[in-house]
């Protein structure tokens, strides 16, 4: 489905959320063979919230992101931002997400005042907007100045010599395993389909430099399947 453009695109992803959020966790441990666990760790070293800090996790899910930082940091305030009403009923009966404030909101249209936030991450969100530009425009927009955004998400993987047993597991193995656990394979072959068609590690980097991002940074992570990016708003 990854053909389908603007807002229609939009709704598919929303309604392929909705469906899959039961199970959504469970696949992201198998699929990631439980790595996106230390990922998480990574992304929120990167976001460096201070104490008492403010922090938006867009695309937040079941929230786990957001969960995790308030291990961390029992005094953050932390905002769970998502336009999946499903995913978010699915993570909000979990114990480790009873202090996260849960927001219905688009990423492109953030109902959030300028400044307003210390850090803003993202996990595997920024594929599945319409406007990449704009998304971060609008991370930048809710940051105060010298805050810090931090995205993780899929990219293009590299063409070596594990590209095959790469492309094997994304278009085999995952929509497979997509199947049995969730019921759900045309999900799981919108996953592999929109990282491959989504931007370069390199070029995100280059998004979010023109969003107004400074000391702009990335590290791939899964065999250059997955990147880490961070970088810093101006100041000025």
């Amino acid at each position: 489905m990854t053909h389908l453009e603007g807002n229609e695109r939009a709704r598919y992803v929303q309604g392929m959320f909705a469906c899959i959020a039961g199970r959504y966790d469970l696949m992201n441990r198998l699929m990631t063979f439980g790595q996106d666990v230390r990922w998480r760790r990574l992304l929120l070293q990167q976001a460096a919230l201070p104490p008492q800090g403010r922090l938006l996790d867009l695309g937040t899910g079941t929230g786990d992101i957001a969960a995790a930082q308030l291990q961390y940091a029992p005094e953050a305030q932390v905002v769970g931002a998502d336009f999946t009403l499903e995913m978010m009923r699915a993570g909000g009966g979990r114990r480790d997400t009873a202090r996260v404030q849960w927001a219905c909101a688009d990423t492109l249209t953030l109902p959030f005042p300028d400044h307003s936030f210390d850090a803003v991450t993202s996990g595997f969100l920024m594929r599945n907007v319409i406007d990449v530009a704009g998304a971060f425009a609008e991370q930048a927009r809710v940051l105060r100045p010298g805050g810090r955004v931090v995205s993780l998400d899929t990219t293009p993987p590299p063409k070596n010599l594990l590209r095959p047993a790469i492309r094997f597991h994304l278009h085999r193995v995952i929509p497979t395993l997509g199947r049995i656990i969730t019921g759900d394979a045309d999900a799981y072959t919108y996953l592999p389909d929109s990282t491959e068609g989504f931007l370069r590690a390199e070029q995100l980097a280059d998004k979010m430099r023109a969003a107004g991002f400074e000391a702009v940074e990335y590290k791939r992570l899964m065999m250059g399947t997955v990147a880490l990016h961070w970088a810093v708003k101006r100041a000025n």
